[in-house]
């Protein structure tokens, strides 16, 4: 899917520069001349970048960047004709992802705006391989349990079992169930591996232990509320 990128930039012949190059390389674009307008765009679509000049009508950069950075962490690159520490450390503080100078170089412009999109998706994908729960987090990436952030050693079936109660949070999962997603279908124990199992994972979580909920004549749960 194609990222879309709004232009707020109230040089005409400079917004429209920027906007060609950021077409021809395959992005939807959103332009606007003033910072209102731009807010108005904003609020209508979906934005994957925003860059931003400082100094336009009816509303300066600083503004819009505080308004978008109140609801949205989307990647911002700030267009500044500026080279002053002390601006660029305000736009840090209000959330801007980059600086460009100007004037502006095209093609770096375009290089930094992809490199800057690809390493927030790769940061989003490491989050979404992360489980936040009541104090218990889960990295599926790295294979580890945190609870209370502090690192807890589960064995292998522990660690898919916990993970398969988590993910499946405020479902019964009845003890068939468990043992074939766990276990596979051609484990031919009984049920009492998963109790046993269940009795293990809730001595590791401590107080948190009560998030896995006993089901009588059903099974098992994980349940925060």
């Amino acid at each position: 899917m194609e990222n879309t990128v709004l232009i707020i930039e109230d040089e005409a012949i400079m917004r429209e520069l920027i906007a060609v190059a950021f077409r021809d390389y395959g992005y939807h674009v959103l332009e606007a001349a003033d910072g209102l307008e731009a807010l108005e765009i904003f609020d209508e679509n979906h934005i994957d970048l925003v860059l931003l000049d400082i100094v336009m009508p009816k509303l300066d950069g600083w503004s819009v960047c505080r308004r978008i950075r109140s609801k949205s962490d989307v990647a911002i690159i700030m267009l500044t004709s500026r080279d002053d520490d002390e601006d660029q450390l305000l736009g840090f503080e209000l959330g801007v992802d980059e600086y460009v100078i100007k004037p502006i170089n095209i093609q770096v412009l375009l290089a930094r705006s992809n490199r800057l999109l690809e390493r927030l998706a790769t940061t989003d994908d490491k989050l979404k391989n992360i489980i936040q729960k009541s104090g218990i987090t889960i990295d599926k990436d790295a294979y580890s349990v945190r609870v209370d952030n502090i690192k807890v050693d589960f064995a292998p079936k522990e660690y898919e079992l916990l993970l398969y109660l988590v993910e499946n949070e405020g479902r019964v999962l009845t003890r068939e169930k468990i043992l074939d997603t766990i276990w596979g279908y051609d484990y031919f124990g009984d049920y009492r591996v998963v109790d046993t199992h269940i009795k293990k994972i809730r001595k590791k979580l401590k107080d948190k232990s009560t998030y896995i909920r006993t089901v009588v004549r059903a099974g098992y749960k994980f349940d925060t509320n």
